[in-house]
């Protein structure tokens, strides 16, 4: 499966914070930002998944939904999600499946052999389904272009 710009983004069903099953074809026909982050209760994440958190006005009224995922069990991530008032779903990829599809799997991350993570990315998905720009992050510490974000969800069909 390929996640490059201009494919069709792989669809997904993963666990929300309730143990609700989610999938991407539930948002179909709508722009859709999925954000990937290594770790819930990491300070990078905290502050990237709050400033989507801040920026959710701004993305509704560009009819767009912002979804996260993490490899972290929805237990984990339903603590983080209420710790920071987070509003949109954040999803389970436990089983590391779409991490894979979307060729985000970070390997021996942080050093530690053997444990592999979302690498910090961000996908724009338009309202056809295809995608329309990502960003990937080369170093966990490293926050998304916000901005360049919102400019491309404006900007995709």
């Amino acid at each position: 499966m390929s996640a490059d710009v201009g494919s069709r983004a792989p669809d997904f069903n993963l666990l929300d914070t309730d143990g609700n099953e989610f999938g991407l074809s539930s948002l179909s026909g709508k722009r859709v930002v999925v954000a990937f982050f290594p770790a819930a209760f990491s300070g990078v994440c905290a502050e990237e998944l709050c400033t989507f958190r801040d920026a959710l006005a701004d993305y509704s009224a560009l009819s767009a939904e912002v979804v996260a995922i993490s490899i972290d069990g929805r237990f984990a991530n339903g603590a983080f999600k209420d710790a920071n008032n987070i509003s949109f779903p954040i999803l389970s990829d436990y089983k590391q499946t779409t991490i894979n599809d979307y060729d985000v799997a970070w390997p021996d991350f942080a050093g530690m052999d053997g444990y592999t993570t979302a690498r910090r990315s961000v996908f724009v998905i338009g309202s056809d389904g295809n995608i329309a720009w990502k960003w990937l992050s080369d170093v966990p510490s490293d926050l998304p272009p916000f901005d360049e974000v919102k400019a491309q969800v404006e900007a995709a069909s």
